[in-house]
């Protein structure tokens, strides 16, 4: 405790948590009611499931091309702020772009306002996240913090606006954008005029900068491609759960769709409450079961979750069920930054964990978005919650077939690439 009181001192740990924290509010003060807004007859678009799989699938394309140009251009940048302050600025544009642009053209030209908001919403939100998630964890690395207790603060963030959303959007859902316009300005203001440690460690370290060749390498290597499969067969597939599927269907649990949505958000904050705390507590798991059995534990939560939503119709079963999100993220995040940093050169981390992450959720996307879609349209959405939660377990038996484990192809850096991090005061 007296080690964690010490890091509210810490400058680094200070900005790194304030940036992922506001990073999360501006995304979370909508995203977590995008799907209800685009299926929503009320305030929202009233898109059909298909044409809502096509929207993700789009989003997913846009984030799939901008993944792979963050993570190099962030690994040259290294530490410095020049992509984190454009994406802010993106960020601070939500509101008007979802009230003036995004939706009028989704009623009135549908196929222009998907791609125009895939466009928007990769470069500031779906395709960022991993951006600022690398960009924390670095500066976690370089200035001897676990990435986690600052991650922790994401948590937090999206939990406190999850608590307002739901109200927010049973008044006017473009509430939502706008507050994250704000949050999103008050993110670039801190990008801009915010001064760290990070500043001088940047000008006084030459760090093992990888090159294009070492970045477009990774493709080669069958390491990152195990990786890939599996994140495909177990990220992917729960994304397209929580995010297409399972706000609009927690709402028909409830009596009328108003109260389901302000029900779905006071929960959506409980559980990232929980997620926060967990993100506290996981590396203390981690260090115990290691990096593989925490993926393996991630991806038994995720069946034990999708499987509990495919079974039940009880409110409150499914309320428990959307709890266990908040062990399941932990485990799966800090587990695969741990396994990366186990078995890769730790230079290329945000290159890793945006290739190795997010082509693989993003590739799964647009492959997966519409077709789930038009399944869940045909068959209903408990039925599709049940072929979803057997995926996962396949991905449990891929993991233990082709994942290595902590001890196996254990990556050692030559002595001139170790960078000393600042220790803990």
């Amino acid at each position: 405790m007296s080690q964690f009181s010490q890091l509210f001192k810490k400058n680094s740990y200070l900005y790194g948590s304030a940036t992922i924290m506001l990073f999360f509010m501006s995304w979370g003060i909508w995203w977590s009611f995008f799907q209800i807004w685009l299926t929503s007859p009320t305030g929202g678009i009233q898109l059909n499931g298909s044409q809502v799989g096509t929207v993700y699938a789009i989003n997913g394309a846009g984030t799939l091309i901008l993944m792979f140009l963050y993570g190099a251009v962030q690994d040259k940048l290294y530490l410095k702020r020049t992509l984190v302050i454009i994406v802010a600025a993106i960020m601070a544009l939500i509101g008007p772009f979802a009230q003036f642009v995004y939706q009028p053209l989704l009623q009135n030209n549908f196929t222009l306002g998907a791609v125009l908001g895939g466009v928007i919403l990769s470069a500031g939100f779906v395709g960022a996240v991993s951006l600022f998630e690398a960009y924390v964890e670095r500066i976690s690395r370089v200035h001897g913090f676990e990435f986690g207790q600052a991650r922790m603060w994401g948590s937090v963030g999206y939990a406190i606006v999850a608590l307002i959303a739901g109200f927010m959007f049973t008044i006017n859902p473009f509430v939502n954008f706008w507050i994250g316009s704000v949050l999103g300005l008050v993110l670039l203001l801190i990008q801009v005029f915010w001064k760290t440690e990070s500043d001088e460690t940047q000008a006084a370290i030459t760090p093992d900068t990888p090159t294009v060749a070492e970045m477009f390498a990774l493709l080669k290597d069958s390491k990152v491609w195990a990786v890939i499969g599996f994140v495909f067969l177990s990220w992917t597939f729960y994304t397209v759960f929580d995010q297409q599927m399972f706000p609009d269907f927690y709402t028909t649990l409830f009596a009328d769709q108003a109260t389901g949505q302000q029900m779905y958000g006071v929960l959506n904050s409980i559980q990232v409450f929980l997620e926060a705390a967990m993100m506290a507590l996981v590396p203390l798991l981690l260090n115990k079961v290691g990096a593989r059995n925490s993926l393996l534990l991630g991806v038994t939560v995720m069946f034990l979750r999708i499987g509990m939503c495919a079974v039940f119709d009880s409110a409150i079963l499914i309320s428990a069920a959307k709890l266990l999100h908040a062990i399941e993220v932990p485990l799966f995040v800090l587990g695969i930054f741990k396994y990366f940093s186990i078995h890769f050169n730790p230079a290329l981390s945000a290159t890793l964990y945006l290739v190795a992450w997010n082509l693989a959720s993003q590739l799964g996307n647009i492959v997966l978005s519409n077709p789930l879609g038009r399944l869940r349209d045909s068959i209903g959405y408990q039925p599709t919650f049940a072929i979803i939660s057997g995926v996962a377990l396949v991905a449990a038996a891929y993991l233990l077939i082709f994942l290595k484990k902590d001890g196996e192809a254990v990556y050692k850096p030559a002595e001139s690439q170790v960078i000393s991090p600042e220790p803990v005061k």
